[in-house]
Formats: structure tokens, C-alpha cells, sequence
């Protein structure tokens, strides 16, 4: 029966281009928001084919359905209980035995499914030649070969994808076969349970007979809430104990063994390498990336350059945006009365979210160089090199993964330390994750390097800032380890992809997306921080006259005050004290805070009037600069931040512990860094 509306599941290994495959089908139809009671990343689209919507998950990146991480969790249970119309599976076709293993799994589920064989233009330069016609039959599913960086293969694939939707491509089903005994036991667990017809109606009696025997924990909850719990329960020890006796080997390993052979009897069938490459271009690469001498000054070498890129280029556009705020911002101040409602607007909105606005373009910047870094494949490659040096600190190079995704936002890089199997080397790693530089932090150092040091040295200040949260995350991490939490970490094994042409579109919708969040960031959280702080600072106002309130007699004030003494030993007055309060909500707020600020205190309301006026105040200087942007990079993160280290820890004990640790660490760096520049001045 035709829908009005299809929905399609796009699986698919990590590094097969998947997210690149999502892209060209959705363009910007997407939102994104988590899965139900998780929190990984949901990502959704939507194309429109022939008057019809055809809707697109794009399910996190795995490289099997089993259960160990969340991602695989989510992506197995979206295919059983949501039940989509297809699932798209994205392989790189010059790595398709790895690829296929996933494959092999989703056919034996039984559902409409399209082999997506991208990368084809780099499998061709090694030598590798498809006979299309016969992989299809012998894994019963349609291919179509797309180069998702070039955007070739899209209108097929829609068309493919059309026709499979409707019924009208149809493929043989396959059924992977297992050795004679598995078999059997497969059929005797699959006749347990058909006593159930409704049960087996819902869910495929042999997938799940495969299952019990890999002890997949999930489906055994599933199969054991049914009236044949105790009659199951006895086959599936037999059967264990069956195989094990003749093969010496679990079930689940024989299974593991059996599903590679279907997919390399396939590949043996359909592929050929008509010549073997000497030595690629991307292995005479790593010769000198992954070179143990060299690999890390190379990563060191490399980041300055982004962080001058990203706060040399950026300087004039932020330049634009500043002088456009103040020319909105006198056009309010000339058209509205003096008044209260005239400061709100002026001091409070314009002041704080166009005051967090203007550094538009160094998030931008610096995520355009993340994401060709990524999408190189180069990243992959600086986990590998760390390896090394995170065994030294007791964690290991997977790590780092979470570290470095921790330059764009905490959040996601808490989540990301799911890849980790190992719960202490988990905990370490997510204690120390929030002291990389995120981009919420950026603003500040852009500001303050920008009023409190030459133009020539800014970038390498802030590059100062970001090595120095990276090393006292290590040193952290090390101290964690020896101390706290104790054990040897796992060993590290990785795939490092090929290096590709990142494609232009998949950064620009990534430099987009970034952008999105963050103007709506600024239209919301940060809108509201910077309304709430001008009341705090205005009021209570005056019992005589018409006169503003003075600053330090407000109910901002009076807070700063009494966090004042605490922050003193650090050169810090009671408004910086307010400032890195106001950053617990979004450290962007931090910013737009000392607008609001100084906005009431003395009527500024650019960006550029707010480094002059940071320059004006006695307690400022170079040196409180550098010791607030210390202070900044290593004290708690944002409150989404703390919420999903709850999440991802589930305990309260940790996560206090992690509140009160970074921040009194924070002060602890803080106060040797002001104190010792104190003898150099």
C-alpha cells in the first residue's frame, strides 16, 4: 500500500561518508535533538521525491547491532520497534569486508534494504572492480555507488530508494546459513518461539533464535517476559552446551565466524583487484604524520595555525558586526525616551546578545578548520599518536577522541566517551574532558586577548590557553588514575580511514549547523541571562529623584560583593565575580554579562566601547586578562554540561565531585598564574 509519508533508517560503519550520504538527500531540511531517554544524537530529514516526503534518521555510526554501546543500542532498537520502510546501509567500497559485517546483519532482520557502495571513485584508483549484478544476488539487496564528496550517484539512489519504497524493485531473499549444528539449534529455538504466533508476527523468529545464542542481553529480556521463559531458557543451555562440546568454541564466536564468511564469499565472488597499489599516496602521508618523532610537533605546529587563522581572519568581520550593533544601537538610543525601557533594550539586549554575537566568525573560523581536519581523516591519525603519550597519563589514544571533540562543545564530547568499554577509563576521561577549550569559551579570549595584547601575539595567547587546558587535563587525568581511580587501561585499537577531499557542502552544512546553534544559543539562553542581569543591576532603584542606580548598590552588586573576598587573592573585583557566576548558565554569558555591565555603569554598547572599558578599569591588566582566561578554561562548564555528566556518570557523588574539583582547581592554577606574573611586573 503507498504512504503519503516513507521513513528510512541510514546505517552505516564510522568514516563511510554516511553523515556526507545524509547531507546531499536532506540538504537543510534537518533538525536535530536526541533519541528518547538518551543522549545520543538524533539527527532527521527530509527530501521530496515525485509530490511524496520521504523522511530520513540518520542513526548513529556502528560497526554491528550488538550491545555494547549506546549507539548500537539505539540503532538496533529503532529498527525493531519503529519499524522503518528501509533501511540504507552507506559502506566504503574500499573496505568491504569491514563494512559488510554490519550488512550481514541488518539481512538477517529481513527488511527492505538498499547497499550503498560510496567512495567508489577511491576503490577504482586501488584496483578494485564490482560485478554489481552478482553481489546483489547473493545478498539479496539493491547496490547503487554514489561519491558522496562529489555529490555523484544522489538522483540514482533516489530513484533506487523510490522504487524499493513502492514495490516495485524486488530482490530474492537471502538467508545467511550457518554450519549444520548451529542450524539446528536455531530450529529448535526458533519452534519455542512460534508457540507464540502474535510474538513472531512482531519480530523475526530466526534473528531472534540467532540472538539467544550470541546472549544478546536485550532480546534474552524480551523473549523471557513470554509464557516459555523456563522451555527456553533449557534449549539455549543444551544448545550452548552442544556446540561447545563438539567445536570448543561459544555459539556467539561460531556466529561472529559464520557471518564474516557469507560477507567474504561475496566479496570473493563480486570483487576483483585488477592491480595492487605499491604504496598509496595516503600511506607516504602517514609516513610522516603517524612518524613517532614528528606526528605530535606536526599537531602542535598545526593547531597555532589554526588559532592565528581564526583570530587574524576574523578580526575584520567582527570589525563589520561590531559597527553595525552600534549604529542599531544608537538608532534605539536617538528613537526611544530616556527611560528604563530604553537601557533594557539598549544595555541589556543589544549590549549582551549583540555583544556575543560579534564573534560570529571565529566560531565559525575555527570550525571550518575542525571540520576539515575531520573530514580529511586526520583526526582519526591524532588519537593514534596520542596513544602513546595517553598510556603515560594511564588512558589510552580512544581518549583523546572525546578531548578533541571537546573543542567545539562539552557536551558531545561527554557522550563520545561511550567508545571507551573500560568504566574507569570512562569516568577519568569525562572528569578531565570539560578543561578543553570549547567554543562557547571563545568570545572571552577573543575580547580579552583583542583589549589586552598586540595583535601580533593575541593568537599565540590564546593558543597558550588552549595547550594549557590540554596539559592540565593530563595532568589531572594522571593524578585520577594513580589516586582515585585506579586500573590498567584497555588496549587501543582503531581504524584509521583513507585520507579524502573533505566535501564542501558537508563543511559548509557543518559550519551552518554550528552557526544555527549558536545565534540560537544568543536568541535564548543568553537573551534572557543578559534581560535578567540588567534588572539585577538596575535595581532597586533610587527612593529620591531620577537618578540610576549606582552599580555596586544594585542586587548585582551586592551578590558581587560578598563572592568578592573568595576571588580577591586572583585580582578579581566582584563584576568578574558576577561574570563567571552568570557562565555557569553558558559561557558565552560571561561576555555578554561584562556588557550589560559596564553598559550600565558607563552607557557602552559595542563590543569595541567594551574593551575600552575594560581598559579603563583599575583592576584590569594583562596579566588579570591571562589569569580570567585560566581561571575560565578550567572552572565548571555550562549547567547542559553538568546535566549529562549526571546522565552519562549516574551518580550524584561524582557529580558534585566534578563541580567542586574543576572549580577549585580553577582557583588553585588561578592563583599560582596571578601570583607569579606578579614578579615579573
Amino acid at each position: 500500500m503507498k504512504k503519503s509519508k516513507y521513513i528510512i533508517g541510514l546505517a552505516g560503519n564510522p568514516n563511510s561518508g554516511k553523515s556526507t550520504i545524509f547531507n546531499n538527500l536532506t540538504g537543510t531540511r534537518v533538525h536535530i535533538g536526541n533519541w528518547p531517554g538518551v543522549t545520543v544524537e538524533k539527527k532527521v530529514g527530509n527530501f521530496r521525491y515525485q509530490d511524496k516526503t520521504v523522511e530520513i534518521i540518520d542513526l548513529p555510526g556502528t560497526y554491528s547491532l550488538t550491545t555494547y554501546s549506546m549507539e548500537e543500542i539505539v540503532t538496533r532498537d529503532f529498527i525493531l520497534k519503529d519499524k522503518p520502510d528501509l533501511i540504507i546501509d552507506v559502506v566504503d567500497a574500499s573496505n568491504l569486508e569491514r563494512n559488510l559485517y554490519l550488512a550481514a546483519q541488518l539481512i538477517e532482520l529481513g527488511l527492505k534494504m538498499v547497499l550503498v557502495f560510496n567512495m567508489n571513485d577511491f576503490a577504482k584508483k586501488l584496483g578494485y572492480e564490482f560485478d554489481f549484478k552478482i553481489l546483489e544476488q547473493l545478498m539479496g539487496v539493491k547496490i547503487v555507488t554514489t561519491v558522496g564528496n562529489k555529490n555523484l550517484g544522489m538522483d540514482t539512489l533516489k530513484e533506487v530508494l523510490w522504487k524499493m519504497l513502492e514495490g516495485r524493485s524486488r530482490v530474492r531473499k537471502v538467508k545467511i546459513q550457518y554450519n549444520k549444528e548451529l542450524e539446528q539449534e536455531i530450529i529448535k529455538l526458533q519452534a519455542i518461539l512460534e508457540q507464540d504466533k502474535q510474538f513472531v508476527k512482531e519480530y523475526n523468529s530466526r534473528w531472534l533464535a540467532v540472538r539467544l545464542l550470541e546472549k544478546d542481553k536485550l532480546v534474552n529480556e524480551l523473549c523471557f517476559k513470554r509464557s516459555f521463559k523456563q522451555e527456553l531458557e533449557v534449549q539455549i543451555e543444551s544448545s550452548e552446551q552442544r556446540i561447545l562440546g563438539l567445536y570448543d568454541e561459544k555459539p556467539e564466536n561460531l556466529i561472529t565466524d559464520c557471518r564474516y564468511g557469507f560477507v567474504r564469499g561475496a566479496v570473493q565472488e563480486g570483487v576483483k583487484r585488477v592491480f595492487e597499489q605499491q604504496i598509496s599516496w595516503s600511506d607516504k602521508i602517514d609516513k610522516f604524520v603517524l612518524n613517532k618523532v614528528l606526528g605530535i610537533p606536526f599537531f602542535l605546529l598545526l593547531m597555532w595555525g589554526v588559532f592565528q587563522f581564526t583570530f587574524k581572519l576574523g578580526e575584520y568581520p567582527i570589525t563589520w558586526l561590531e559597527n553595525l550593533f552600534g549604529w542599531f544601537g544608537n538608532m534605539v538610543s536617538v528613537t526611544l525616551p530616556p527611560g528604563l525601557w530604553r537601557g533594557l533594550i539598549v544595555d541589556g539586549v543589544i549590549g549582551g546578545v549583540g555583544g556575543v554575537l560579534v564573534f560570529l566568525p571565529n566560531i565559525l573560523l575555527l570550525f571550518l578548520a575542525i571540520a576539515i581536519m575531520e573530514d580529511t581523516g586526520y583526526m582519526a591519525r591524532v588519537a593514534f599518536i596520542m596513544d602513546k603519550l595517553m598510556h603515560k597519563i594511564g588512558l589510552h589514544g580512544k581518549s583523546f577522541i572525546p578531548l578533541i571533540l571537546g573543542l567545539g562543545c562539552s557536551v558531545p564530547a561527554l557522550m563520545a566517551t561511550r567508545v571507551l568499554e573500560n568504566k574507569k577509563d570512562r569516568l577519568t576521561t569525562m572528569l578531565v574532558t570539560s578543561f578543553m577549550s570549547c567554543q562557547a569559551r571563545l568570545p572571552i579570549y577573543v575580547l580579552l586577548t583583542g583589549a589586552f595584547f598586540h595583535k601580533k601575539l593575541a593568537g599565540n595567547v590564546m593558543f597558550s590557553i588552549y595547550i594549557l587546558g590540554v596539559l592540565i587535563a593530563m595532568l589531572a587525568a594522571k593524578f585520577l588514575k594513580k589516586f582515585v581511580l585506579k586500573g590498567e587501561s584497555m588496549p587501543f585499537v582503531m581504524e584509521l580511514p583513507v585520507y579524502r577531499v573533505p566535501a564542501l557542502k558537508g563543511i559548509l552544512f557543518h559550519m551552518w549547523f554550528r552557526a544555527w546553534m549558536y545565534i540560537k544559543k544568543a536568541g535564548t539562553i543568553i537573551l534572557a541571562a543578559s534581560v535578567i542581569f540588567w534588572f539585577l543591576g538596575n535595581y532597586p532603584q533610587p527612593t529620591t529623584g531620577f537618578q540610576a542606580p549606582l552599580l555596586e548598590n544594585s542586587y548585582i552588586g551586592q551578590a558581587g560583593k560578598l563572592i568578592e573576598p573568595a576571588l580577591k587573592p586572583l585580582g578579581f573585583d566582584w563584576k568578574i565575580g558576577v561574570a563567571l557566576v552568570s557562565g555557569v548558565v553558558a559561557k558565552e554569558v560571561v561576555v555578554s554579562t561584562l556588557g550589560t555591565l559596564y553598559s550600565i555603569e558607563k552607557g557602552n554598547e559595542t563590543t569595541k566601547q567594551l574593551r575600552s572599558a575594560l581598559q579603563q578599569d583599575n583592576t584590569f591588566n594583562p596579566l588579570v586578562a591571562y589569569t580570567l582566561m585560566v581561571f575560565i578554561v578550567l572552572y565548571v562548564p555550562c549547567l547542559a554540561a553538568v546535566s549529562v555528566f549526571y546522565k552519562e556518570s549516574g551518580s550524584f557523588g561524582w557529580t558534585a565531585f566534578y563541580v567542586f574539583y574543576t572549580t577549585g582547581l580553577a582557583w588553585l592554577v588561578s592563583f599560582v598564574v596571578y601570583r607569579v606574573g606578579n614578579l615579573f611586573i
